[in-house]
């Protein structure tokens, strides 16, 4: 039986409004075997939104309380409110070989890069083509006010300008094509040397072949 190989944590993370929850989404009806690291946050569900389907909704002294107790992967502050990754389920799920996929800030991608999990990280940034087109994406999902995509706009700057600290940078010019580069990621870590553990059986297991046939 080939051994299990450990998941890959896939962090993406964009400005807001360049696609990234759209591209999760993508991915993971493509690949039904990807876990979606579901975040807790302290604001309020959206129309539609349910408790642990798209969050976790809780109030802020349970947030900070789990995150005190260290039950948080990654944690920070956003337009106001707290969002993080609860641990406890994404090491379950990597420990069985299920890679998980994490929509997420560079502040959130920064923290888990810097955790103990680093080498099971794959982080990808995802660019919009031009600031114009971020702010039309904003304006379409017709979900905030006029001030708070304008608050989103002002911080994209500092979010766009921590892009060289990720592996992978996609520019979503358009949705089926940056899918399609998200998939190659995917498959081309998966096939990473380091990350196929039953190939040094598989190289024994040739060279006793070679060896039979010489006997």
């Amino acid at each position: 039986m080939q051994a299990r190989r450990r998941g890959i944590l896939i962090i993406l993370s964009s400005p807001s409004g360049a696609g990234k929850s759209t591209l999760a989404g993508r991915l993971m009806r493509w690949d039904d075997a990807l876990s979606f690291s579901v975040s807790a946050t302290t604001r309020d569900p959206r129309p539609g939104e349910e408790d642990g389907r798209e969050y976790y909704f809780q109030d802020r002294a349970t947030f900070e309380a789990m995150a005190g107790a260290g039950e948080m992967l990654e944690h920070a502050e956003v337009f106001g409110h707290l969002y993080g990754s609860p641990r406890a389920p994404v090491e379950a799920a990597i420990s069985q070989g299920r890679d998980v996929i994490f929509d997420i800030d560079w502040q959130g991608g920064q923290q888990i890069r810097n955790s103990g999990l680093a080498e099971d990280v794959v982080s990808i940034f995802i660019l919009p083509p031009s600031i114009a087109e971020l702010e039309s994406r904003l304006r379409s999902r017709a979900q905030d006010s006029d001030d708070v995509i304008a608050n989103r706009m002002r911080k994209s700057r500092d979010e766009i300008s921590h892009w060289a600290e990720y592996d992978y940078c996609l520019i979503n010019r358009d949705l089926d094509i940056a899918e399609r580069e998200l998939r190659a990621i995917l498959i081309a870590e998966r096939l990473k040397r380091s990350r196929q553990p039953g190939l040094i059986q598989l190289v024994r297991n040739l060279n006793s072949e070679f060896e039979e046939r010489t006997t």
